[in-house]
């Protein structure tokens, strides 16, 4: 029996699915964060991501493990959308989503949709930027910071919690201080001026970001930030966490929760804040699928200084259903590997393993986002 058999879990990071079919490119290009196949790396199969499709998820369609990428995908168009999103999601032992619906929700499930898939529950988290854009085309510099709070209130109403993109946007690299009303209309002005001239609102202005972030804690709902790896749109080198912590130190006497996403390469360092400060939470939930057999290296990495009771499950599943099946498989097999090689050494028994892993599978994300049962 594994440690985990029983053991329900809550995705405290995620995205809704596409519920339409898509062709080979359309398939590639979410498997993992490069745009799609390219001229001079070819298919994206043959990346972790993809292999681990053909090894978790054909089972789930009727093939045999590790199936060709040709008849996986012939195999997933003749099902359909609809019966493969039912069969990969249906699988999964999570009860709980939180679900990031700031990016394309018009194409992908609602929080509701995909959990009803589980007979579970779905929760929104709320991302910041996209609130401030929205607000951004219809308003001027003089009210954009009362319209903006406003409209983060009404959308929070029964969300879970918050999340910044700060990371794509400005890097993490920011000043701690809540900027002032002054500070927020001339930094409105400038996008707004953008609006203006045709453009698409976009918060791309630290000052902006700022505000946003005070104004989620102000909410008192949890926080979270994209640390770390991501799409071509990420300048890396400014997503450490390390770069959070004077912003850390300035919220921590609003007990808001701060939830470090993903945190690859920089993982280590997340858990290091993690021990430190008692407000933030940590997971590597992108990396770990992306990673392959080197997996249980980068769990135990962020374990080495992260209190368990810090650590949470996250998948970042986006548009495909098969990314939650393997997000889930690889987080679970690395979980129950490393306590169980814990209890083999005499480090812990097995009592405690069953309290550790039964807090970071869920119970930690229950506490930290005040959920109630699924």
């Amino acid at each position: 029996m594994s440690l985990l058999d029983g053991v329900e879990l809550v995705d405290h990071h995620c995205h809704g699915i596409i519920g339409t079919d898509v062709d080979r490119a359309g398939f590639e290009s979410l498997l993992c964060e490069a745009d799609g196949p390219g001229r001079w790396h070819g298919t994206l199969f043959d990346t972790h991501v993809g292999l681990s499709v053909r090894r978790w998820c054909a089972p789930l369609l009727d093939l045999p493990s590790h199936a060709p990428a040709d008849d996986y995908l012939r195999r997933r168009r003749d099902l359909g959308a609809a019966e493969v999103n039912r069969r990969l999601i249906g699988s999964l032992p999570t009860r709980q989503f939180l679900v990031d619906t700031g990016f394309q929700p018009d194409i992908l499930t609602s929080p509701v949709e995909l959990a009803d898939l589980t007979g579970g529950s779905g929760r929104e988290i709320v991302r910041l930027e996209q609130v401030a854009e929205q607000v951004a085309q219809g308003t001027d510099a003089a009210h954009f910071a009362d319209q903006v709070r406003a409209e983060l209130t009404r959308r929070c109403t029964h969300a879970v919690g918050v999340k910044s993109v700060a990371a794509y946007r400005v890097g993490l690299r920011l000043d701690p201080a809540r900027p002032t009303e002054a500070q927020v209309r001339d930094a409105a002005a400038g996008m707004l001026r953008d609006v203006d001239h045709g453009l698409t609102a976009r918060v791309a202005d630290p000052v902006l970001t700022r505000f946003l972030i005070w104004s989620g804690a102000d909410l008192h709902l949890p926080i979270q930030f994209h640390v770390g790896y991501g799409d071509a749109d990420v300048d890396l080198a400014e997503c450490d966490p390390l770069l959070l912590t004077p912003l850390l130190r300035a919220l921590g006497p609003t007990g808001v929760p701060v939830m470090l996403l993903h945190n690859y390469p920089f993982h280590r360092h997340a858990g290091y804040l993690a021990q430190v400060f008692d407000h933030v939470f940590v997971d590597v939930g992108l990396a770990l699928h992306n990673v392959g057999p080197r997996a249980p290296q980068v769990l135990a990495e962020l374990l080495e200084l992260a209190p368990f009771g810090a650590v949470l499950f996250s998948s970042d599943a986006f548009g495909l259903p098969e990314l939650y099946v393997i997000a889930t498989e690889v987080f679970r097999r690395c979980l129950t590997g490393y306590l169980d090689s814990g209890v083999a050494a005499g480090d812990w028994t097995s009592d405690d393993a069953s309290r550790i892993a039964t807090g970071i599978c869920g119970g930690n994300a229950r506490r930290a986002y005040q959920l109630g049962p699924p």
